[in-house]
């Protein structure tokens, strides 16, 4: 097919002379758009958008061309479209690349399942609590969960940055700005750091656990909150939840305990047929 067949009404009218054939071409329709979506979705952002576009231009500059019969315009543009191309593929060829990259990322059909935004924040904390525990660097981090801590969020810092282990080893490192109080995650973002909470006022703790498992105890007593602990004397770590209060974790026991809160129905990697199916149901 080329552009003057576009103009052409008897091709037009022979696509849709047979039901067959409209099926064919609605399916062909479909699978095309299909492919433009994500091809443009992998390479929004990107500098070869812009050629993109510039090429666009050139293929509807064409296209009027040949409506109207402008036949010299219409071979010049040709030219230009096909040696510009090629000239193109040299030029962007490291953002083609990442823009094919991007591709294959989002269609994510054949690829391995992806990495749910609650396994991220919990290899982050796991990170965190990896370095800081053994260095005896104090940490205390409260994840908000269905009632709300807005009221402890006023008292903070606001930082809105992505949950990272190396962000929250570097607010919590000693004599910074950053590292006295609490950090608050609320949608799965480190929403404040630098909160206060409130001191549990029972006397059945032990005298030595210090202000940060106090804050910890106290803010479980008040709120459904998941809350961990390093501490600054010993780099035990500690967790509460729902005023239950466990100490003395291992590295394992402690990723146990992020999983049972945030993955409580975690599910088996699901193969092809599995996900295609899920997809559906969505």
């Amino acid at each position: 097919m080329n552009f003057q067949q576009l103009t052409n009404l008897q091709y037009w009218s022979s696509l849709f002379s047979d039901p067959r054939n409209i099926l064919i071409n609605i399916i062909d329709i479909l699978i095309v758009t299909w492919i433009l979506y994500y091809l443009t979705k992998a390479i929004a952002g990107t500098k070869i958008m812009i050629l993109v576009r510039g090429v666009l231009f050139f293929i509807l500059a064409q296209f009027l061309a040949n409506l109207i019969g402008l036949t010299t315009i219409s071979w010049l543009i040709n030219q230009v479209i096909t040696y510009g191309v090629i000239a193109a593929v040299v030029i962007f060829s490291p953002e083609i690349r990442a823009g094919l990259e991007k591709l294959g990322r989002a269609t994510e059909i054949f690829s391995a399942a992806p990495v749910s935004s609650e396994e991220k924040m919990i290899q982050a904390f796991v990170k965190a609590v990896a370095y800081m525990s053994p260095r005896k660097i104090g940490a205390l981090v409260a994840v908000q969960r269905t009632r709300t801590l807005q009221e402890y969020m006023a008292t903070g810092i606001p930082l809105d940055a992505d949950v990272s282990g190396e962000l929250l080893i570097n607010i919590f490192i000693p004599n910074t700005p950053l590292h006295d109080g609490a950090v608050i995650i609320k949608d799965n973002k480190i929403a404040v750091s630098c909160a206060y909470l409130p001191l549990t006022e029972s006397t059945a703790i032990s005298k030595e656990f210090g202000t940060r498992h106090r804050a910890a105890i106290g803010l479980s007593e008040v709120s459904d909150a998941f809350t961990f602990i390093v501490s600054e004397e010993t780099g035990g770590i500690s967790t509460t939840h729902n005023g239950i209060f466990k100490h003395d974790l291992s590295l394992e026991d402690f990723e146990a305990e992020l999983k049972k809160v945030f993955l409580p129905e975690q599910q088996k990697p699901s193969g092809l047929k599995n996900r295609l199916l899920g997809g559906l149901k969505k």
